[in-house]
């Protein structure tokens, strides 16, 4: 028997996916939550071996549940089941250590056989998040060489330094640190700062 906890804001969307599952043998929906800190509480207290787990919700982010989760509990694996599919939704989720990624509109036997395979260890994916993850590992593979010193210079624009506060924690002329910015963004394909940090952030030269 897979054992499931349901985790989101909305009572009616709980009991819509609790009667969808009911509705197969195997898979039993033992508790149900509002928040993320509510399922993070029934995981300790239920230990389950699946989460459903909505992203956003009042009182407590389904990703920050979602990393506590597999932080605390290693062996209750977590799959988002949300309505939101944007590449930063679906990275962020399974950077925190989701098991899978899949979206509300999913047909009753398709989730059904999802949660049958999360629980044997397997990841299931809905074709959006599937092709994200594809793009994040393209975009690694294929992500420009900066140098150290301009990563460094980046990073501290990141952090929302301005140049002569760069300039006076490298020991560096502003002159030097906009020469160094404007490497980067060559190399990124950019033309300012801040589309310069966020392609940084999105090929993972920047954490």
């Amino acid at each position: 028997m897979i054992r499931i906890i349901l985790a989101d804001d909305h009572p009616v969307v709980r009991e819509g996916i609790r009667g969808m599952l009911s509705a197969y043998d195997g898979i039993d929906v033992v508790g149900q939550a509002a928040s993320g800190p509510e399922a993070v509480g029934l995981v300790a207290s239920l230990r389950p071996d699946l989460v459903l787990m909505d992203l956003r919700m009042p009182g407590g982010d389904g990703v920050e549940a979602t990393r506590a989760i597999a932080a605390q509990h290693p062996g209750t694996r977590v799959v988002v089941l949300t309505t939101y599919e944007t590449d930063q939704d679906i990275l962020r989720a399974i950077e925190a250590g989701a098991s899978g990624y899949l979206l509300k509109d999913i047909a009753p036997e398709e989730l059904a056989r999802s949660v049958r395979a999360a629980a044997a260890g397997e990841t299931v994916l809905a074709t959006s998040a599937a092709s994200a993850l594809l793009g994040r590992v393209q975009g690694r593979q294929s992500a420009p060489a900066l140098s150290p010193r301009e990563l460094k210079v980046l990073g501290l624009a990141a952090d929302g330094r301005t140049n002569a506060a760069i300039g006076a924690e490298l020991f560096l002329g502003e002159a030097t640190v906009k020469t160094y910015l404007s490497r980067a963004y060559e190399k990124l394909g950019v033309s300012d700062r801040t589309s310069a940090v966020r392609r940084a952030l999105e090929l993972g030269l920047l954490d």
